[in-house]
């Protein structure tokens, strides 16, 4: 059997042409990560999650009788299914988030847990209705890092 890798002097790319293949390759890359925008309703489910999850103390009874809310799976199974949605909708699968994202999303795991924490207490002060507040923030706050998280993983495409 015959081998075609034959070094050719004449057929092989110069050194400029090679960087210059680089180069529009990287600009590419530059204008495919530009050209992602982001999609802030699916965003802001991922913060309604957060705050449903968060307002899930609100029906229970903390104390000796505390029984954790099972609605833990089906955020999860929620949160899985509008990752999947943000990928469709742009297109590009995110293999690595990179440092930036990645502390986002434990700030958000963080921080939920924190306010459900926080909501139990108010619960168990019998401060129900203030429940809404912490859910309003777990919103807020989940929102504003899913989009830091979203951007810093776009940027990552561009740089490669």
């Amino acid at each position: 059997m015959e081998s075609n890798f034959v070094n050719r002097p004449d057929d092989a790319p110069s050194a400029e042409e090679a960087a210059r293949a680089l180069h529009t390759l990287g600009d590419d890359r530059e204008r495919m990560a530009e050209g992602i925008r982001v999609p802030w309703p699916l965003l802001a489910a991922f913060g309604g999650v957060a705050a449903w999850w968060v307002s899930a103390a609100a029906g229970t009874t903390p104390g000796e009788d505390f029984h954790a809310p099972t609605t833990g799976w089906l955020g999860l199974v929620a949160v899985l299914l509008i990752a999947h949605l943000v990928q469709r909708e742009v297109g590009v699968r995110f293999r690595g988030m990179g440092a930036t994202a990645t502390w986002a999303l434990l700030g958000i795991l963080a921080i939920c847990l924190l306010l459900f924490s926080v909501s139990l207490g108010l619960v168990s002060l019998g401060a129900t209705w203030a429940v809404s507040l912490t859910a309003l923030a777990a919103f807020g706050i989940t929102t504003w890092l899913a989009g830091l998280a979203y951007r810093s993983a776009a940027e990552r495409i561009g740089r490669g």
